[in-house]
């Protein structure tokens, strides 16, 4: 991370959610003063958490708008809730979303407060956050069928949202490193 006064272009990149625009950067001749870690990390870590609360959100209404739906799709003449397979695939999406908003609030807390763990837990939140949300989401597009895919349903918005998100300032690999080398090992 560089703080550049002059000489960057920024040119616009696609992306998987065409809610959220990012960039590439380059620097032409520029003259640029890389961040001390005291003055970066905070601000990554209160960042990395922002993210977690942000895929919470996301997998929350993706967990609400696929036991709608499967209270209102009729398939055999019943609503598609109503058997086991569908209700055991919420289950697990509301397990899923529980346990990473604990490690998000938690991380929240620690990054807010100056806990002596808001490294670790912001990290171990990321990495289960992105990880456990991408694939509720996916069980979400998949609980609604053919019509997540299309622009008449916003699923596909959640996930693309999501998937943007688990990747975006390190996926689970990333922050199981981080976590790795925090820990000692």
């Amino acid at each position: 991370w560089f703080v550049v006064e002059e000489g960057a272009r920024v040119t616009p990149q696609t992306t998987y959610d065409p809610t959220r625009s990012a960039g590439s950067v380059a620097f032409d001749d520029a003259v640029a003063e890389p961040l001390e870690a005291p003055y970066l990390f905070p601000g990554l870590q209160f960042a990395t958490a922002a993210v977690c609360a942000e895929m919470i959100g996301a997998a929350e209404k993706v967990l609400d708008m696929t036991v709608e739906y499967s209270k209102q799709r009729e398939q055999f003449g019943r609503p598609i809730g109503s058997f086991q397979a569908i209700k055991h695939k919420c289950a697990e999406m509301a397990t899923e979303l529980e346990a990473s908003r604990a490690a998000a609030y938690y991380a929240c807390w620690a990054v807010a407060t100056g806990a002596e763990d808001a490294a670790l837990s912001t990290h171990i939140a990321k990495s289960y956050c992105s990880d456990q949300l991408a694939h509720l989401a996916g069980e979400g597009v998949q609980g609604h069928g053919g019509i997540a895919f299309t622009w008449e349903h916003d699923m596909h918005l959640y996930l693309k949202r999501i998937k943007t998100a688990q990747v975006f300032l390190g996926d689970g690999p990333y922050h199981r490193e981080r976590i790795a080398r925090i820990v000692g090992l």
